[in-house]
């Protein structure tokens, strides 16, 4: 049994949307693994992501931003700009309140992040929580969607860093399709050594812009031309577009990337090897699957 590489799924209704505004959802990958050996260091990476979120802050008043942290064994929210006062005070006479509310709540979940990570960081495990992130940025869309019948323009960008985790495949493929359904772009900017299958398919299939910047040290010069632009200006810009897309699956049985295997033709579960029974729901007999 064979299957496309990407689903066609049918469209949901249009939404009414409030012209440029923007609601932007930014996962941010505060995994130790990747930081320890990053061509840049974990400050100097948020001083550059601060910066933007404040240029999107000042592009429009009305726009949004929620950050959403993504350890190795939890996610959580750390900041929303709808919770914060329109003009906050400066601190010290240097930083505004709103960047150190994001600093304080993010040093708290990395202290909580690590607690939970130690048997992982004995293990070596080197992947984030990324399913995990992506289905809290879609619930909390899902929510503003339901405020009113007019909605800033949602979109998600991953600055990711560690390598994916093929155990997420399944997790991270629904929420993907689920961004595609509600008509959610997924920006994908990759900040390690090698490219993420993952976040390759989800900014192809939802519409949204794949980058891997070459210098790190200019970040925000990436971040503020190809990502601050609402989607409204898109359509007039040309904005970087992938060379390839790595559409391979992840096996269900070893968790590995594979070019080809075999599907179950009940539960669609993908194996790397011909098994007589299905494991995830005792199918019989399953068909050879090309990659």
């Amino acid at each position: 049994m064979a299957i496309g590489r990407s689903a066609v799924m049918a469209p949901v209704p249009s939404k009414l949307y409030s012209d440029d505004v923007s609601l932007l959802m930014v996962l941010l990958d505060t995994n130790p693994f990747f930081w320890s050996t990053a061509s840049i260091p974990f400050s100097k990476f948020l001083s550059h992501v601060l910066a933007f979120l404040n240029s999107i802050l000042l592009i429009n008043q009305f726009n949004q931003v929620v950050v959403i942290a993504t350890g190795c064994n939890s996610c959580n929210f750390i900041f929303d700009s709808s919770s914060v006062p329109a003009n906050p005070n400066l601190e010290n006479g240097r930083m505004p309140a709103l960047c150190s509310n994001l600093l304080q709540k993010l040093e708290e979940f990395v202290t909580g992040d690590e607690k939970l990570s130690k048997e992982v960081l004995a293990a070596g495990i080197g992947s984030s929580l990324l399913s995990g992130s992506l289905s809290m940025a879609l619930c909390y869309i899902q929510r503003v969607f339901r405020t009113g019948p007019l909605h800033p323009q949602p979109r998600i960008l991953c600055l990711q860093g560690s390598p994916d985790g093929p155990e997420q495949y399944v997790a991270v493929m629904n929420a993907i399709f689920s961004a595609q359904r509600s008509m959610v772009p997924i920006d994908s900017c990759v900040l390690g050594a090698q490219h993420s299958a993952f976040l390759q398919q989800a900014s192809y299939i939802t519409g949204g812009v794949y980058l891997k910047p070459q210098q790190l040290d200019g970040l925000f010069q990436y971040l503020s031309t190809v990502f601050a632009t609402d989607l409204h200006s898109r359509r007039f810009l040309q904005l970087p577009k992938p060379a390839g897309v790595d559409f391979r699956a992840s096996c269900f049985c070893h968790k590995n990337t594979i070019d080809m295997g075999y599907i179950c033709s009940v539960c669609l579960s993908i194996f790397c090897k011909h098994h007589k029974k299905c494991s995830t729901c005792g199918r019989k007999r399953q068909s050879s699957l090309e990659g």
